[in-house]
Parts: structure tokens; sequence; C-alpha cells
């Protein structure tokens, strides 16, 4: 081949196309979560899975795709790229089926078999693009550096646009599936057009057939994938109120009239619960969080720290009078809250991260509520003494933390448990844990902390009160734990047990159905 063959338009022509393929890569990479998230969450075991068959497939395609562009000389570019995007326009297609069938293989399993299956084909022909573009650039020996150093550029140059469009304007406004279906149409478009230019440039009819075969298969494709969304609604026992996908998750509102239920979740998180006949909260540990102020009398401002379905604002304003600031991260979720749950702000209700948002919060808060917890994955980053230390230095003097923490008991010992009771020490003078449901391995756990002895017997509480509380009163015990600092957090890990069986607990409530998208 001689530089004469693919000529300066040829040229620029392999750059468009490794750009493009190089934004495939990405977007098909970041919103591999999206699709599995819903059933396996969000933790550090799915980005791990995906991260990982990413590489795999990249390195597969480089060394295949180096081999076919040896072999094949000219010829097969349009090829892949068509395969390329047939199998992208399969992943929503697919993505109920392969779920369901990797349930039974477990968190970290099934996460990584479901990514190998969804998305490791479409992503290794994605790689093969990288070699072939290479080979037919290339016009002398010593011009191979050269030609492959730009043609990654390019395709690396591709990557960070892909990102970039895809998280600051692509995502916020368009759903996972569509995403992937047009990225699929685009990569058939740029097949077709790389069909044309093998055909009347290089003269190569036999490429042309089989990327046409391949376009018009991936075409009938489009309906399916593009409905291939939640078809599943429970039959009469689950009724689903909304469905809604945003940046975090995918935001469910969902009715079980039998038992006389609404439910709040995202992904494979349950983040609210309430009675639909009147509206009362179901979740048992937001009991023990309302007769907290009666321990510090006369508060009048709290703030809540994972909103959820905005029960607890309630409780305060009506049982205390106290005006609660809310910091909820996802809007899909506040939206559903005020729709779905009643919830009307006392204070500010703020949308966005915590992190973040606690630097410009102006306190002081008589009353912090901690409830940041979700199913699949753990807040690591907002269970620091980092975080908690930004949060002690909200309240007020005479201020309470409560802080909402899901494991295992496993006696008081449980080294998740323990290591937040002494991040928790690190921070406060005193504090003291409850559970939600005595005599339950598996439980809520909430943290009460202060700068002074909490004492329990207040004149505030009735003895009925106090006798639930001291029923509910727990000990853990720190020294098996770890402090977790922003620079060492190994929650995620030590909780895997907890993901597992919280994910398990849905399932066998809801059906496995349900959870998938």
């Amino acid at each position: 081949m001689t530089d004469k063959t693919i000529g300066s338009i040829g040229r620029i022509g392999l750059y468009c196309c490794v750009f493009l393929t190089g934004a495939a890569v990405m977007v098909i990479e970041l919103l591999g979560t999206r699709m599995i998230a819903p059933f396996y969450g969000t933790s550090l075991y799915v980005w791990s899975s995906l991260i990982s068959v990413t590489m795999i497939a990249l390195a597969t395609g480089y060394f295949v795709g180096g081999r076919w562009a040896d072999t094949a000389q000219r010829t097969g570019l349009s090829i892949i790229v068509a395969l390329a995007a047939v199998l992208t326009i399969a992943i929503p297609w697919a993505t109920r089926f392969v779920l369901l069938a990797t349930d039974s293989l477990g968190l970290r399993a099934g996460a990584f078999v479901s990514a190998l299956v969804l998305f490791l084909p479409s992503l290794t022909f994605l790689g093969m693009v990288g070699p072939f573009a290479i080979k037919l650039s290339t016009v002398r020996l010593e011009g191979v550096g050269t030609s492959s150093g730009s043609i990654y550029a390019m395709s690396t140059l591709g990557s960070v646009v892909g990102t970039l469009v895809l998280g600051f304007y692509l995502f916020p406004l368009v759903g996972a599936r569509e995403i992937l279906v047009g990225m699929g149409v685009c990569l058939l478009g740029l097949a077709l057009a790389l069909a044309v230019y093998e055909k009347t440039r290089l003269g190569l009819d036999r490429s042309v057939l089989p990327t046409l075969l391949l376009s018009l298969v991936g075409l009938g494709l489009l309906p399916q994938a593009v409905g291939a969304g939640h078809s599943y609604t429970g039959g009469n026992q689950f009724k689903i109120l909304s469905e809604r996908e945003s940046l975090y998750g995918w935001v469910r509102v969902i009715e079980e009239p039998g038992r006389d239920l609404r439910f709040l979740t995202s992904d494979a998180s349950m983040i609210g619960a309430a009675n639909i006949s009147n509206g009362k909260s179901r979740l048992a540990y937001q009991n023990i969080v309302g007769l907290l102020p009666a321990l510090s009398p006369n508060m009048v401002r709290a703030l809540i720290v994972g909103q959820g379905a905005g029960h607890m604002a309630k409780v305060l304003h009506d049982r205390y009078g106290i005006v609660t600031d809310t910091l909820e991260i996802d809007p899909a979720v506040a939206d559903a809250a005020v729709n779905y749950f009643g919830f009307t702000p006392t204070g500010q209700s703020i949308v966005g991260d915590a992190r973040y948002q606690i630097r410009h919060l102006q306190g002081p808060y008589d009353l912090i509520i901690h409830d940041c917890f979700t199913g699949g994955s753990e807040p690591a980053h907002l269970l620091t003494v980092e975080t908690l230390s930004q949060l002690h230095g909200l309240l007020s003097e005479r201020g309470i933390l409560a802080l909402n923490f899901v494991a295992f008991f496993q006696s008081g010992r449980n080294p998740a448990l323990s290591s937040v009771a002494k991040t928790v020490g690190q921070v406060f003078p005193d504090w003291l844990a409850f559970v939600s449901e005595p005599g339950e391995e598996f439980n809520d756990f909430i943290f009460v902390a202060a700068n002074r002895p909490l004492d329990l017997a207040s004149k505030t509480l009735s003895n009925e009160q106090v006798a639930w509380m001291q029923e509910r009163k727990i000990a853990v015990d720190p020294s098996q734990g770890m402090i977790l600092t922003d620079n060492l957090n190994p929650l995620e890990h030590l909780q895997t047990a907890k993901a597992e069986k919280y994910r398990q607990i849905l399932v066998d409530w809801f059906g496995a159905e349900l959870l998938v998208r």
C-alpha cells in the first residue's frame, strides 16, 4: 500500500473513524453501570467488573484486529464497525435476559459475568479498529510510529469527548437505552460510509454487501432495543406508579396494595416505605430517631442528609415544631418524595452531593440525621472522619447526630459496624448505639452522638418510651474496627455480605423481574 492509496481524504476519514469508535468505547463502558445497576447496584464490584471487561475486550480487539489487518490487507474495516454497531444495539435488548440468568451467581460473579456477556462483544470489535486503521494509514516502515501515535491519539481524544458529552449533556436528558441505540446507529452510518469508500476508492466489492446486510439486521433490532424497557409490573401483587432514570439510579415508586405499602426505590435500594392509607412511614429505625429531640429539649433546627421519602422532616415538624433542611443527591428521589409521599419542605430543600453541599451550609443545627444508606453500595465517602468532622462543626453546643447504618450484628463485633463506631468515637466525645429490630442479626443500627453524655431517662420521655429505647440499646465493640478516612476506607469491601443479603431480600420480596429495567 502506498500513501496515494488512501490519500488525504482517506486519512481524514480514518481519523474520524477512530475518533468516533474511541468515543463509543467510553460511552458503552460508562453506560454499563446504568444497565447493570438496577439489579446489582453501583458498588465497587460493578465498576471493577466493567473496567476489567473493557480492558479484556480492548486487549483482545488489539490482538485480533492486528492479525486480521495483516491477513486482509485493505478490506474489513467496514465489517468490523458494522458488527460493533449491531452488537451495541443488541445490548438493551439482551440486558434483561442476561441479568436474570446470572442472578444465582451472586453479587461479584453475577456482575462480572453480566458485564462480560453484554459488553465484551461490541467492545472487542471497537478495539479492532485501531490496529486496522494503523495498517491502512502506514505508508512506509519508518512511518509506523507516527501513524500509530496519531491513530491512538485521535482514539483517546474521542474517548475524552465522548465521556464529557455523555456525562455533561446527554445522560441528564436521554435514557441509557436511547443513548446506546443512538450510538449504534451512528456506528452503522460510519460502517456504510466506510463500505462505500472501500468500494469506490479501493475497488473492494466484497466489503459492501456484508456491511449492508449487517446494517439491516441492526435496524431490525432497533424497535426491540428501544422498547426493551421494564415490562414486568408484578402482576396483581405490585403496581409501579412511577419510573425515572437519573444520574444516580433508576428511581421507582412501587405499591403493594395487599400490604398497604408504598415503596421508594433507587436501583436495588429501598430508600422509603409508607402506608398507602395514611402515609405513615414503615421504616422502623425512624421510630428511634423520632424520639431524639426529647433528649435535648428546645430543638428548633435540624438537617437531614439523605432525604429519601422525607418522612422524618414531617415527624420533626409535626411533633416538635422543628424546621428541617434536607439534602438529597438525586433530583428524581426529591421529586418522588413530593409527588408520591406528601413531602413538604419546612426549611431548605437542597439537591446536590452531600460532601460539596455540607461545606456551604450555615449552622448551627440542633439535630443532624445522617441517612445516606444504599442497599448495593456504601456511601463510603460520607462515613469518614473528615465528613463527620464537618457535620460536627455544624452542630449546636447541645446538638445531636443520628447516623443510620445497615449491617450484620455479630454480637457487636462486625468489622464494618465496629469501624463506623470507632470513627464516630474519634469525632464525638459520647455516643450510643441502637438497633431497629431487637433480636434480628441483619438490622438498621442507629448511632447517636453528641458532645455530652446522653441521658435516656429524660423527663420529656414517658416511662414506656424510655423502656422501649433501653430495649434497643446495644453494645458495639470499636476495637474490632478501624478509623475510616478519606485516604483509607475499605467499608465497601467489609460490607460485601450485607450487599448480598440486602439484594436477596429485595429479590425475595419483589422478585428478580421487578429489579430489572
